[in-house]
């Protein structure tokens, strides 16, 4: 069962005696962000060490031994999920180099859309790459800048990278933390009751450390947490931010809070208004654990009708490998989901998920469902059609893909089989986010749902246009038309 994939998770942590510890605590509390790869780059003033590995991050981290070996007080870690490069060994993070005259460690969560011209430009000039990972393109550009310190050299390779991304960075002297012009992807910093500081993707992950949130890393903006302390400056001129809206609807742990806004709030309010926008005449609401629980009850407050558990999900099954065979795939979903046959059997059941990309699973959801016995299935997704790829770090690249980008409201609802099928607004998805930030978006990138791309296409603007299916150019037309 494939959905959505975010690229990864980072984790940072400064003037920690545990700190390889701590952070795998970090991790795995953004397991849900990658489960790829992870890897831990740990140490001290004296130099750095790292362990990285393929799997989730008790099994990259399975032996305490492994973390021990990993001492000092200072480091960072990563969750993967790859977007950017291929799922080998050189492209787990953290990266870690040995220079001639420092150590480096670096993991970035994102996609940069400019990273095949800025590594072509680097070759070049003689770089020499270890991996396909877009992330290593930023050391290529500090160790060929000429500004004279580090945080200098910095500056200038930030000022280049184009796309969404959060880097963090250790060394000897400091912590960096990065974030696009136009805060895509969000870093937070957290305080431990020792002095300890951390940075991670979530609020969540600072939580489990049992640290207290300090601030949010705006757009454009970069941290430097040493034995000073913490300081913040900006590498460019502040743009417009816009959330990746994809945060709020499936990425983040609802528990989290991004840019201010809960994201269990949101979503629950998201529901509410998909009631409002989409009624359906039906026994019950259920919602497709997880990342649909919160919407699913807010859907239920409005509509009146009962919330109910109608679908399971067993939380042991980590990762559903891809099978040979139809009859093993339907296996591996069953695996993952169950349908309460006694509570939707012989009803009429509201189906609430959060997204539809390529159909497949919400086609096997809905056949659970009946398989189950319910009448009816009424599907409701609480957000609007995913209609275009995303470039800036969420693994769905292609318009080929994406089954609302090439058939009809109709022709969806009949190829996943529901009685009904509908939609949140986009105007719906940003009230409910509710950033009330000025601009058409509200401070949101909107990128998959209305091909806004705000820190634009580089690198992957012939391939958008060259693919554009019928259905996306009409929304694009219909779109400029409203515009004149």
């Amino acid at each position: 069962m494939r959905g959505i994939n975010e690229e990864c998770g980072v984790f940072g942590i400064w003037n920690h005696p545990e700190a390889s510890h701590v952070t795998y605590f970090g991790l795995h509390s953004l397991q849900h962000r990658g489960q790829e790869g992870a890897g831990i780059v740990a140490g001290s003033s004296q130099g750095l060490d790292n362990h990285r590995g393929h799997g989730l991050v008790s099994e990259v981290f399975r032996d305490d031994s492994i973390l021990d070996r990993l001492s000092g007080d200072r480091a960072i870690g990563h969750v993967r999920y790859s977007t950017s490069g291929s799922n080998h060994i050189e492209n787990v993070q953290p990266f870690l180099f040995h220079f001639y005259d420092m150590d480096l460690g670096i993991c970035h969560n994102g996609n940069l859309v400019n990273a095949r011209a800025l590594r072509k430009r680097l070759e070049e000039r003689g770089a020499i790459f270890h991996s396909s990972s877009d992330t290593e393109v930023l050391v290529h550009l500090i160790r060929h800048s000429q500004a004279e310190t580090f945080e200098g050299k910095l500056q200038e390779g930030l000022n280049q990278l184009r796309g969404g991304f959060t880097y963090l960075i250790v060394t000897k002297d400091a912590l960096y933390g990065a974030v696009d012009q136009h805060a895509l992807r969000p870093l937070v910093i957290g305080k431990m009751k020792n002095g300890a500081y951390v940075a991670a993707s979530e609020t969540c992950a600072i939580d489990v450390v049992g640290a207290e949130f300090v601030c949010n890393i705006m757009a454009g903006q970069y941290v430097v947490i040493n034995d000073q302390g913490i300081r913040i400056e900006a590498y460019a001129a502040p743009q417009a931010p816009a959330v990746t809206a994809m945060e709020y609807v499936y990425f983040a742990r609802p528990d989290s809070v991004i840019a201010g806004q809960n994201v269990h709030a949101t979503r629950k309010r998201a529901g509410r208004l998909l009631a409002q926008e989409a009624p359906a005449q039906a026994d019950m609401v259920i919602g497709v654990p997880n990342s649909s629980l919160s919407a699913a009850t807010g859907y239920a407050e409005v509509s009146g009708l009962p919330y109910e558990m109608g679908l399971i999900k067993n939380q042991y099954v980590a990762r559903t490998f891809i099978q040979p065979t139809q009859e093993l795939r339907e296996q591996g979903v069953r695996m993952k989901l169950s349908a309460v046959k006694s509570i939707v059997g012989g009803k009429r059941v509201v189906m609430v998920d959060d997204s539809i990309v390529r159909g497949t699973t919400s086609r096997r959801i809905v056949q659970l469902l009946k398989e189950a016995g319910a009448k009816e299935v009424h599907v409701r997704i609480a957000a609007p059609p995913i209609l275009f790829p995303s470039f800036y770090g969420i693994d769905m690249s292609t318009s080929g893909e994406l089954i609302c980008a090439n058939h009809s409201l109709e022709e969806v609802c009949q190829l996943i089989n529901a009685d009904s099928l509908a939609f949140l607004s986009e105007e719906g998805l940003k009230d409910a986010i509710g950033l009330e930030t000025e601009g058409p978006n509200k401070g949101l990138c909107m990128d998959c749902f209305s091909a806004d791309y705000v820190a634009g296409l580089h690198d992957y603007e012939q391939q958008f246009y060259d693919s554009l299916t019928p259905i996306q150019q009409a929304y694009l037309a219909k779109k400029e038309a409203q515009h004149e």
